[in-house]
């Protein structure tokens, strides 16, 4: 009698064991699997999901989204994440055939929320040296009065994509992002909205500190290596000159590094950037015998940890990386 008690009492303790172990594994396991693309998202994404999950990314930080190789374990990594975030085929064209039918994805660019700039009307910078700008703007002028109709997917390309530049579409990036995550996330929704509030207050410090670093140089022009800092220089008011091309993957044309090197010469430029990716003897060759500095802008946020803030350390390094070479 006792020795059957014994037993069931035994049975009872195990069963309860297993039951805690495997509630304890589910609870492990619930945790949401969040994945970027690229890195600069991962910084933003990772601010709002703090406390919450780790937000992981898909390329590594030495690779460029303008000419990546998808591999069969990058499809595997997206189609078990939860959420999968991207710009879109206008940055990330590798990812556009991958995601077709996922339903785990969220393609920023398509967000009406996000006010996207359309190549060629760019801001404020009167002096672009660009032919190939003058046509961009031509070309796309019409097709792209109206930010609201812009839908990013039939007419890739045309807007500038690296959203992640701009402090008004980083606050709009987060919000969507933060709305898209209490949508499939909704037990953790007062974790991400305060997220979201911390995100708001840090960014608005940072332009703060931002805003007074570039004030004496606003007026200085330079060149950058590829056309990416359009929502960051329309932003803070800089004055851009010009690029060396659109996109890192093009070459340079001819008719445009003789104007560069012009413009050099006649000393408009304090600086020309290049970026941590690409170092190109183009650069080297345009401003050999000028006094013009150099520089270097990462747009990819290369070294930064994946930590609280770190999106807001990239932003305020920008400024400084421009403030630096800005100044004579």
């Amino acid at each position: 009698m006792h020795q059957n008690m014994g037993n069931k009492w035994m049975k009872l303790i195990i069963s309860v064991a297993l039951l805690l172990s495997s509630a304890q594994v589910m609870s492990q396991e619930a945790k949401l699997s969040v994945m970027t693309s690229i890195k600069p998202l991962q910084l933003i994404t990772q601010e709002i999901t703090l406390g919450v999950t780790d937000t992981q990314v898909l390329l590594s930080s030495n690779a460029s989204p303008h000419d990546y190789a998808l591999r069969p374990s990058d499809m595997r990594k997206i189609k078990d994440a939860d959420l999968f975030i991207w710009v879109g085929p206008g940055l990330e064209s590798f990812l556009e055939s991958a995601l077709e039918g996922n339903t785990n994805t969220l393609q920023l660019d398509q967000s009406p929320d996000i006010i996207k700039l359309t190549y060629g009307e760019e801001g404020d910078h009167e002096h672009k040296s660009h032919d190939e700008h003058a046509s961009h703007a031509d070309h796309d002028h019409a097709a792209h009065n109206d930010h609201s109709h812009d839908d990013g997917h039939h007419h890739h390309g045309n807007y500038n994509p690296h959203l992640w530049l701009g402090p008004d579409q980083a606050q709009q990036m987060a919000k969507v992002i933060s709305d898209k995550l209490i949508t499939i996330d909704p037990k953790h929704q007062a974790e991400y909205e305060k997220n979201y509030q911390a995100f708001v207050s840090h960014l608005s410090a940072t332009i703060l500190e931002i805003k007074q670093e570039l004030a004496p140089v606003k007026s200085h022009g330079y060149y950058v290596f590829h056309d990416a800092y359009s929502y960051y220089e329309n932003y803070f008011g800089l004055n851009n000159l010009g690029h060396f091309t659109v996109s890192p993957d093009r070459r340079p044309g001819a008719k445009t590094l003789i104007t560069i090197r012009t413009a050099l010469q006649s000393d408009k430029a304090y600086c020309v950037f290049s970026e941590p990716q690409f170092t190109p003897a183009v650069i080297e060759s345009v401003t050999r015998g000028t006094n013009v500095k150099h520089g270097s802008l990462d747009p990819l946020a290369t070294d930064y940890p994946i930590e609280q803030g770190s999106y807001f350390t990239f932003l305020q390094d920008l400024g400084h990386s421009f403030s630096t070479c800005l100044t004579r």
